[in-house]
């Protein structure tokens, strides 16, 4: 038998996997174990929930009583530094299993009752917005525990960011690290991602498109908090490669609110058809802007970049397009003036490239920014994958960010240089006819602007102080006086 068709040993396998119980059991002990033996991984993972930089011990299964019920929290994490000790519970869920409030409220209980510091879940769901949490629960709860919560694709992230990016100092626990990427990554180990739009999806989207929407049907909600998610989940993956936390750009509102967010996500899909959120990419020139339009059946992903501050309009537009060397002939150019807030020209790249003058509409105007817009058709599909809407979505941020916005640059001001000024004195040596160490080149002995029809030894310019009009006329009546033939009077 070849040795192709052989599999690996792996620390972690995926065989053996049967149902969810033991699809849970095993996610929960191979990330808990790999906390305690990767220091790196450990610290990532409990170090944002308050958790000391000390040693990790991990825990599955520990029982606990409540009303004289024994209950089994997925685990127990227990970090030790000095005298001060941090401990949480974790409870996990993967593949569809959903998070309950029943339970995650009896684990806080549980937490209080210890005198645990926190719960974190793990699950699929992502939270609409980062910091809070996909189960709605009873936050008088919440007042002595605190409670957290991970999707799978943000372990992964974690983890990745941590032996690819980061660093782990132990060659040993690299390997094991990369262990636990192989089997999150891998489809039996129930770590998803964002993999379906929901079941309203679809007839949220004909709604729209037919123009029969209204902010009451059932299911525009559920369509919007998965839009949210999605867009976390692609800045999630987004990061992975990069190696920098891509964020979603959140207003102070939505932050202390997410629900009056959801509100207004919910109110510009029916008025708009839009789906919309910015990102910020660390060092990336401008945030980037995911939008899906439901009723032109597109998805684009676009950035705003000004420019510069110097030139004329032509200059500013050839500035930009030096810039696209990568980027595809069907990106589209929005070019922004000084004074207006409507486009003033948009062209496709290609015809800019032939004809960069497409761009200036009017020579006398400023060009203050431009907008770069790449776009292409939605999927229709519910779920992940070629031809759905989630993996259009995915493929246009990276085919944007890949193309385009990672080669952009903005713009700065040359860096000053000294005046060149050997050329205006051997200019005025020869105009006054005179050896050149007779002209003067400091600054204090260069004339002003002259004023037509006058002469300059005898006419102030104007606002020119009385002493500064004096020395310029002794400095015209010396280089007169040079012009005078040798022997005369």
């Amino acid at each position: 038998m070849a040795e192709e068709t052989w599999h690996a040993a792996r620390l972690i396998p995926t065989s053996g996997i049967n149902g969810a119980e033991e699809q849970e059991r095993r996610a929960t002990s191979a990330v808990l174990a790999v906390m305690t033996a990767v220091r790196e991984f450990g610290q990532a993972m409990t170090k944002p929930f308050g958790a000391p930089s000390g040693a990790v011990e991990a825990f599955i299964e520990v029982p606990f009583e409540v009303d004289g019920k024994r209950v089994f929290p997925d685990g127990l994490v227990r970090v030790t530094r000095g005298a001060k000790t941090w401990t949480a519970l974790v409870e996990v869920k993967t593949g569809t299993n959903a998070l309950g409030q029943e339970q995650v409220e009896r684990y806080l209980d549980v937490a209080r009752a210890e005198g645990f510091d926190a719960l974190i879940t793990i699950s699929n769901d992502l939270a609409p917005t980062p910091g809070t949490h996909p189960t709605t629960v009873d936050k008088r709860k919440l007042k002595k525990v605190a409670l957290h919560h991970l999707s799978w694709t943000e372990v992964l992230s974690l983890a990745i960011m941590q032996k690819v990016h980061r660093g782990v100092a132990d060659p040993d626990q690299a390997w094991i690290l990369g262990e636990l990427i192989r089997y999150l990554e891998h489809d039996r180990s129930g770590a998803l991602g964002v993999t379906d739009m929901g079941d309203a999806w679809v007839k949220v989207r004909d709604a729209v498109e037919d123009g029969t929407i209204r902010p009451t049907d059932a299911g525009v909600a559920q369509v919007v908090t998965r839009w949210e998610q999605l867009v976390r989940y692609a800045c999630l993956t987004l990061g992975q490669s990069l190696g920098v936390e891509v964020q979603p750009v959140l207003s102070r509102k939505e932050v202390a609110d997410p629900g009056a967010a959801v509100t207004v996500a919910v109110a510009t899909l029916v008025e708009s058809g839009l789906l919309r959120r910015d990102i910020r990419i660390p060092g990336g020139v401008a945030p980037l802007t995911l939008e899906a339009d439901l009723r032109a059946q597109r998805v684009s992903c676009s950035l705003t970049i000004d420019g510069p501050k110097v030139g004329r309009p032509q200059t500013r537009v050839n500035w930009l397009l030096r810039q696209l060397s990568s980027a595809p002939d069907s990106l589209r150019i929005d070019t922004f003036v000084v004074g207006s807030r409507a486009v003033a020209a948009s062209e496709l790249l290609a015809t800019a490239r032939e004809d960069p003058t497409v761009l200036v509409t009017d020579p006398g105007k400023v060009i203050r920014a431009f907008r770069l817009v790449h776009s292409t058709p939605m999927g229709a599909k519910r779920g992940k994958g070629r031809g759905t809407f989630i993996g259009s979505v995915l493929q246009v941020l990276d085919d944007f960010y890949d193309d385009t916005a990672q080669h952009l640059k903005p713009w700065s001001a040359a860096a000053p240089r000294p005046r060149d000024i050997s050329d205006e004195v051997d200019q005025e040596a020869a105009e006054q006819g005179v050896a050149r160490s007779l002209v003067s080149a400091d600054v204090s002995s260069q004339d002003g602007p002259e004023v037509d029809g006058a002469d300059p030894a005898f006419t102030a310019l104007p606002g020119e102080p009385p002493l500064r009009e004096g020395m310029r006329r002794v400095r015209t009546s010396f280089r007169a006086h040079l012009r005078v033939p040798t022997g005369g009077e």
